[in-house]
């Protein structure tokens, strides 16, 4: 909603009254990311504060900012700093998501309740929650957000878009997200149900006999033509063209005016609550744990190794072990300590499977197990391991691959860089060898690959022998920590006497500078002109490690903040990173504008187009939030030469700046941040690590539904390039190795367009909630140029039970509990239920959100579940959340509050949909089943 102003995104910050407000991008304080931002970080609070109390710890975050918020969240007890990188990360998929509905869809009536589509408008929501529940189940983190946000849309756009405020509703419609609940009282398709509004601005064109016998409708949107049923209501707007047939005008709240500025205020209210409705039953399905990381709640560290496991790979998989041990047992307890950890093998001709844990001791026995065999001939299937990591380990993750060999399955190479591009992860390489296989290696096209990966990522390629992989694996430990930023990254090839300056402030610690190259001299230079070379191994600015290809500097703790320089001396290809742990740090999106009803911004898949200027979102975070950050200026900065261009920035709110660069660089580049720490006083700079580069060539392709196992699944895309005839070469791949059909090549119409459609067939044996990436390549005509998309798509089966559990009170017993908290701490009330999924797929949890009494439960797996609940009668309320193994959420509550007032029937549900126990003194007891 403007309610629909369209895709913005979010500037988060809390107002000085500490209520929330969002900037959208081309929006109000009324859209859909402001709606969905004021749920989402309302529940995310909530969540928090239980998991902190829960732990016996308090729940303070020592300020308003979403910096400050996560820090209180990973818990008050460790140390360390803790990057807010993420969580904006994942908010920010949700609300793009969101609003491309408005792009993708406009006009589908469904994805918006127009034209009376309810029924069509459910079934997105309910297959949309249940595909999120199985993503989370498979720790598909992405895809569900991706979904979530879509879900919302369509989700707040019924309040906007029905007559839902109009019948004087002030609670969400539950039955949008229960499909086992009827759609009541629907208006038939010959129902009229609007007067007519000449102006277009009319306080309610509801017919009476619609309210009075409160009758669902939605107005009737056309964007191609005028017609609609007659007597129905209208959108409105100026893209509705049914708005001038009679009935005239339109029942939209997307908008505040006068003449609607109640039925507006009502809808936005109605759509947050049912938002937080929809967020509170993914949270009741999946835990607390899970929902936060969802919400990218998490601390910034992952740790991924694809490893070789061929028989000449025994040390380094010794060495991958020491140092997977030491980052567990070294981190534990602090912000640093991993928040997951992933482990690819790989051999030949087999690479994988892809574990992951958040148990450090599943990790060790894991890692434990590998061994090497098998092998034979020198390439292994590296890429094809590298992608499986690249695929199922969260964005921005530093992924460490071992190995000996080079790559045989080099053909994924363009797959892997569009990967890398899509995630921003960063890939290190550690390259061993014994002898002339070692000197092999660094002279085949393999090494160079791997170097070029490692490059494009803002990751290291480093040749050593075996016996000195233990000193090269300390890069490692600097990069398992939770606040890692870039503050200069450059590369020469080939390599030149040059010398770099970069910028140190108050805020950096554990300062890293790495070279690689071979035997490249350096000389470094603090602000006060003390200086040291690469041949003083323990100086006055810090300590030199040097081991193969590679040079480590660990600046001494009381570095000086200001401008340093590093003057890098060799003819030979060399790279040039510096490093630091800060909280100052920032994430970008390419965009693009799209018009429609409710234009907007639209991230960019692939590379941004070639001709045309660049707009980026950049979102900074500070110490103490936005504010607490002045942005100088936002650059494109060449990776291989010294060209430097700054865009135009707009500032758009609370550390969102959409930056506009006229002239992009031709060649690889990445972006460059500077501005001032308010808190210290001090100038910064932060660069982003992911090589980018234009292109004349564009995918478009849109997956919004799940595909069920056994199915086939039609993906239409559109390729567009600079050309006018001849024929794109077009492929795809998947790391499923799922079968698809596409064409090998398409031919190009004369205004530059090729137009077709893939399939993907998984298998009936694909198991629920697996997450398909494709990665789409498209070459011009005559192979100059080339572009990708990258795209997600979920496997779910086909949901049958729609029905949440039943559960039903056997006794209670508290009459000899006082009206008020006694005084008498020994005094206890009692209840027992009994819980059933009868026909159902069985209870897969129960848990008690409210009470501190003592809960017991028999087996999970019985027909029936009893529950016994015991409690000081100070605490009087009871909710237990019940769940089936299908994801469906019933919710039984029951209080022995006691007023002389109205019932309470407002503890923190929305809806109660049945009271029982009415026989019982008013306010004295009731028990309720959702």
């Amino acid at each position: 909603m403007s309610l629909l102003v369209g895709v913005a995104f979010l500037a988060l910050a809390l107002s000085d009254g500490g209520v929330l407000a969002f900037a959208p991008i081309g929006g109000g304080a009324s859209s859909h990311v402001s709606i969905t931002g004021t749920a989402l970080l309302q529940k995310v609070t909530e969540v928090c504060r239980d998991v902190i109390e829960d732990g016996g710890d308090d729940f303070n975050p020592t300020g308003p900012s979403p910096e400050e918020l996560v820090r209180a969240c990973l818990g008050p007890t460790a140390t360390g700093e803790v990057s807010a990188a993420k969580f904006r990360s994942a908010l920010n998929q949700i609300y793009v998501q969101n609003g491309l509905v408005d792009r993708d869809f406009a006009n589908s009536p469904q994805h918006h309740f127009n034209s009376e589509a309810f029924a069509e408008g459910r079934a997105l929501i309910t297959e949309g929650l249940a595909s999120i529940k199985s993503n989370i189940a498979s720790k598909n983190y992405q895809s569900a957000r991706e979904t979530l946000g879509r879900v919302l849309h369509t989700l707040q756009d019924f309040y906007s878009h029905s007559n839902w405020v109009e019948l004087g509703h002030k609670e969400p419609y539950l039955n949008l997200i229960r499909p086992d609940l009827p759609l009541e009282n629907l208006a038939g398709v010959d129902t009229p149900t609007c007067s007519d509004c000449a102006s277009g601005t009319c306080p309610n064109q509801i017919l009476p006999s619609i309210l009075k016998e409160k009758k669902l409708t939605s107005g009737y949107m056309g964007i191609f033509s005028p017609a609609k049923p007659p007597g129905k209501c209208s959108h409105g707007g100026g893209a509705d063209l049914t708005s001038t047939t009679n009935p005239r005008g339109g029942i939209n709240k997307d908008e505040r005016r006068p003449d609607n500025a109640d039925f507006h205020d009502n809808a936005i209210a109605v759509a947050t609550a049912a938002s937080l409705q929809l967020l509170d039953n993914i949270r009741n399905v999946v835990g607390n744990g899970e929902y936060l990381r969802l919400m990218g709640i998490a601390r910034s560290s992952v740790i991924v190794f694809v490893i070789d496991t061929t028989g000449s790979m025994a040390d380094d998989i010794e060495e991958a072990r020491r140092v997977v041990f030491n980052i567990i047992d070294t981190k534990k307890g602090t912000q640093d300590e991993p928040s997951e950890y992933i482990l690819v093998p790989f051999n030949d001709p087999a690479f994988g499977p892809l574990i992951r844990t958040i148990n450090p001791d599943i990790m060790k026995a894991e890692i434990s197990k590998l061994k090497a065999n098998g092998g034979g001939d020198t390439p292994e299937m590296c890429l094809s391991g590298l992608q499986l990591a690249l695929t199922g380990a969260p964005g921005s993750s530093h992924i460490y691959v071992f190995t000996d060999a080079e790559a045989k399955d080099i053909a994924l190479k363009d797959t892997i860089v569009a990967l890398i591009r899509s995630t921003k992860s960063t890939v290190s390489f550690f390259m061993t060898g014994k002898g002339r296989r070692r000197r092999d290696l660094g002279l085949r096209a393999g090494f160079d690959a791997y170097r070029e990966l490692a490059l494009a990522s803002g990751g290291q390629a480093i040749l050593v022998s075996k016996s000195s992989l233990p000193q090269a694996t300390d890069i490692i430990l600097d990069s398992s920590t939770s606040a890692l930023v870039t503050v200069l990254q450059q590369a020469r090839n080939p390599g030149k006497t040059e010398t770099f300056s970069f910028l140190l402030d108050a805020s950096l610690t554990n300062i890293t500078i790495y070279i690689t190259g071979t035997s490249v001299p350096f000389i470094l230079k603090n602000p006060a002109g003390v200086t040291q070379s690469q041949a003083e191994a323990n100086g006055k600015l810090g300590m030199v490690f040097s081991v193969g290809n590679l040079q480590r500097i660990r600046l001494n703790p009381d570095k000086l903040a200001g401008v340093w320089e590093i003057n890098v001396q060799s003819s030979s290809p060399y790279t040039l990173k510096v490093t630091g742990q800060s909280i100052i740090t920032f994430i970008y999106d390419f965009v693009e504008a799209f018009e429609g009803p409710h234009p907007g911004y639209a991230v960019i898949t692939g590379r941004p187009q070639a001709g045309n200027p660049a707009m980026l979102l950049v979102s900074v975070m500070g110490r103490k939030g936005p504010a607490s950050v002045k942005v100088g200026d936002v650059s494109m900065v060449m990776v291989s030469g010294s060209e430097v261009v700054r865009g135009d920035l707009k500032d758009v709110g609370n550390g969102d700046f959409l930056v506009t660069v006229t002239k992009v660089p031709a060649g690889e580049f990445v972006v460059l941040l500077n501005g001032t720490d308010v808190e210290s006083a001090s100038e910064f700079q932060r660069q982003s690590t992911t090589q980018m580069s234009v292109s004349t060539v564009s995918i478009k392709a849109v997956i919004d539904s799940s595909v069920e196992p056994g199915e086939v699944f039609s993906l239409p895309f559109t390729v567009v390039t600079s050309a006018t005839s001849g024929s794109c070469t077009f492929s795809v791949k998947n790391d499923r190795e799922i079968p698809m059909v596409f064409p090998a090549s398409i031919p190009v119409s004369p205004a530059g367009v090729a137009n077709s459609t893939l399939t993907i067939s998984p298998p009936a044996s694909t198991p629920s909630g697996t997450d398909v990436t494709l990665t789409l390549e498209a070459k011009a005509p005559g192979g100059g140029d080339s572009n990708y998309a990258v795209l997600r798509l979920s496997v779910v089966k086909k949901i049958t039970d729609f029905t949440p559990p039943q559960c039903k009170l056997v006794s209670i017993e508290a009459d000899h509990c006082p009206y008020n908290c006694p005084t008498d701490t020994t005094l206890r009330w009692g209840l027992s239920a009994n819980i059933s999924d009868i026909n159902g797929t069985g209870i897969k949890s129960l848990t008690l959100r409210q009470g501190n009494g003592n809960l017991t439960l028999t087996s999970l797996s019985d027909p029936v579940v009893t529950a016994t609940y015991n409690a000081s009668c100070c605490s009087q309320v009871f909710e237990l959340v019940t769940v089936d193994n299908q994801g469906n959420v019933g919710n039984c509550l029951h209080s022995i509050v006691r007023s002389s007032g109205p019932a309470p029937l407002a503890l923190s549900l929305p809806l109660l949909v049945c009271l029982l126990g009415s026989a019982l003194t008013p306010l004295r007891d009731f028990f309720l089943l959702l």
